[in-house]
């Protein structure tokens, strides 16, 4: 991570994906497959939004924008769910149109990995 990484070096899933967190702001997105690294749209993620009233429920700025620097926590997350290679992310938590934490379910071959470690 020398050095800095812009949205246009990703691929068209993770691309969305990133997209997708910054138009929700803050929520959560569920149940977001994933095959060889990238995530995968169909079936669509479950996506809940939350709503601050009084607030501004508006997509995050960058939304809108072709390139920018990616932040740490995005490129956190992009590289877990690369890592995953095959399985289910079960919630992404969104903070600012940011991942601020995700769980993931490892397909059982991976998961056999985990518990011998």
């Amino acid at each position: 991570m020398n050095q800095p990484i812009t949205k246009s070096v990703l691929s068209e899933p993770q691309s969305r994906l990133v997209e997708l967190l910054q138009r929700i702001n803050f929520g959560r997105v569920e149940r977001l497959f994933v095959k060889t690294g990238m995530p995968v749209f169909e079936p669509p993620p479950r996506i809940i939004q939350k709503l601050k009233m009084g607030g501004d429920n508006a997509a995050r700025p960058e939304a809108d924008l072709q390139d920018f620097f990616l932040k740490r926590p995005t490129i956190e997350m992009l590289q877990a769910i690369t890592d995953l290679g095959d399985g289910e992310v079960l919630s992404i938590e969104v903070k600012h149109g940011l991942p601020f934490a995700i769980e993931i379910e490892h397909c059982a071959e991976h998961a056999r990995g985990l518990l011998r470690a």
